[in-house]
Formats: structure tokens, C-alpha cells, sequence
């Protein structure tokens, strides 16, 4: 079986480099944006592009969350305190807050905005664990009815089918179909 390498010797690198658009052709003939158009439309790639952009909207959900309504009620249990305005300016000068400070130029300890992001680091971490917990538990029912329709191959142990006559492993013949095999 002929492996296709793409191998770049010096000789066919000097005027590729004076041509890039060399680059963009492959030896088959196609063209690498064609190839990258292929890949960005698989749908694992796809998949994963989706998930970061509502990562990243859910993100901005859980900040606004914490920043919005769970620390202004934990501002107010412990006496009306502003977490994003908690810090300590580093001139020695007193700012009332920290906008002031920071349109002063002075620099700042921000420990205020460190814990709401803590905490919000932490909602986000727990809602995590709480998907990744139904998920693994939706994932234990299926697995179940799935083994009930699998056997195991006497010859490699691997869970297949339990109509396939033929070991998608090991490609061993498995008999007639509906038979279990034992593991000797």
C-alpha cells in the first residue's frame, strides 16, 4: 500500500517561496482551500465551533449573573457592600471609587473584581459538573439497553452486535445470526 507523503526537497523549495500561491495546490491537483473547506465543514469541526460560541455566550449569562444578581444580594446580607468596587489603591491616595482611581491612573489591588470572578468561576464550574453529571447518568441508561443488544466475540472480547455474524475487531466469523458467543 503507496503512502502519499508530501515531502518538500530544497530544490522545490526556492520557488515555492517566490511563488507562494504554489502552496495553495496539492499534488492531486486540488486545492488546499478546498481541502480546508472540507474540514471546516465536518461535522465534528462544526460541532465544536458551535459549542465554543454558546460557551462563550453562556459565559457572559453566568458573569451577569454573578455580577448582576448573586453579588449585589451578598453585598447586601453583609451590609451593603460593592464587590467591584472593593481595592486598594497603590499611591497611597484615597479614591471613593474605583473608576476615580483608575481615570486618576492610579494602580490598583482589585481584589473585589478577583472574588466576583472567583465566585463566578465557581457558578460556572458547578453548572458544569452538574451537565457532566446528567449527561453521564443519561449515558449510563442508554449503555444498559445497548448491552442488551450485544455479545461478546469469543475471539477477541470485544462487545459487538448481536446480529453481526462476522467481528468488526478481529474479523473473525461469529456463526449464525441471534447466537451468542461465549468467551471461552
Amino acid at each position: 500500500m503507496a503512502h502519499s507523503h508530501h515531502s518538500l526537497d530544497a530544490s522545490d523549495f526556492a520557488p515555492k517561496m517566490a511563488n507562494p500561491s504554489a502552496f495553495a495546490k496539492t499534488k492531486h491537483g486540488g486545492s488546499a482551500l478546498r481541502e480546508f473547506h472540507e474540514f471546516a465543514l465536518r461535522g465534528s469541526v462544526l460541532d465544536m465551533a458551535i459549542g465554543i460560541i454558546l460557551g462563550v455566550a453562556f459565559g457572559k449569562i453566568i458573569s451577569s449573573f454573578v455580577e448582576d444578581l448573586i453579588m449585589p444580594l451578598i453585598g447586601f446580607v453583609f451590609g451593603k457592600v460593592d464587590f467591584s468596587n472593593m481595592f486598594v489603591s497603590l499611591t497611597g491616595r484615597h479614591f471613593d471609587s474605583l473608576v476615580t482611581a483608575k481615570a486618576a491612573g492610579a494602580p490598583t489591588l482589585n481584589y473585589g473584581l478577583f472574588l466576583n470572578a472567583t465566585f463566578n468561576f465557581v457558578v460556572v464550574a458547578f453548572g458544569v459538573f452538574l451537565l457532566v453529571r446528567q449527561v453521564n447518568r443519561l449515558r449510563a441508561v442508554r449503555t444498559d439497553a445497548d448491552l442488551a443488544e450485544t455479545k461478546t466475540c469469543r475471539f477477541c472480547a470485544s462487545t459487538i452486535a448481536l446480529q453481526a455474524v462476522r467481528c468488526p475487531q478481529c474479523t473473525s466469523e461469529l456463526g449464525q445470526i441471534g447466537a451468542t458467543a461465549a468467551v471461552p
